[in-house]
This record gives structure tokens, sequence and C-alpha cells, in this order.
């Protein structure tokens, strides 16, 4: 059966260049994932603070961290300003006091 992870990476499919950057991460996608995931295992963050701490492409960054919210491991858990003084949300890793009932 094939998961969330088994497939390329999130692309537009009428897009040749969206399809050539998904396959272009196959295989670093899982690295990355885990990347973003202990960053935020570490203290929340907004999807901008995650591409700055871990100098990473917001269009690198976001993909996975949508990942992470899909796969259940992290969730929102508050809300801070950008540095362009927009409202985002922060992200952090699920706890054991988290309910999805």
């Amino acid at each position: 059966m094939e998961t969330l992870f088994d497939a390329l990476p999130p692309y537009v499919a009428t897009s040749i260049t969206s399809i050539e950057a998904a396959a272009s991460m196959v295989g670093k996608t899982k690295t990355l994932r885990e990347t973003v995931y202990e960053a935020l295992a570490q203290t929340p963050m907004t999807d901008e603070q995650i591409a700055v701490r871990l100098n990473l492409a917001p269009n690198t960054a976001r993909p996975r961290r949508i990942e992470l919210t899909k796969a259940g491991r992290i969730v929102e858990v508050g809300k801070t300003l950008t540095a362009s003084g927009r409202s985002a949300v922060l992200w952090g890793v699920v706890s054991s006091e988290d309910s999805f009932d």
C-alpha cells in the first residue's frame, strides 16, 4: 500500500516544471521533512521562520511542513506576526497531551 510519503512530493499535474521539481526532490524529502520536524520539536515556528532557521527556500520548507501536518505529526499551536507584520500560524510537534477526539 502506498503512503503519503511513497509518491512524488506534491506537484501541479499540469506543469512540467512542477513535475520536474518534484522528481528532483525524490530521496531528499524524507531527510528534509525530519529536519523540519526536529526544528519544530525545539520550538514552534511559522513557515517563514522554518525556512530562515534551516536556510531553506520557502518552496522547499513549506511542502515538508505540509507533509508533516497531513501525517498528524505537527499541529497549529498559535499565531504570531511575520517579518512583514502579517499574521501567521505557529507550528509545533504533536504532544502526548494533544487530543484528536
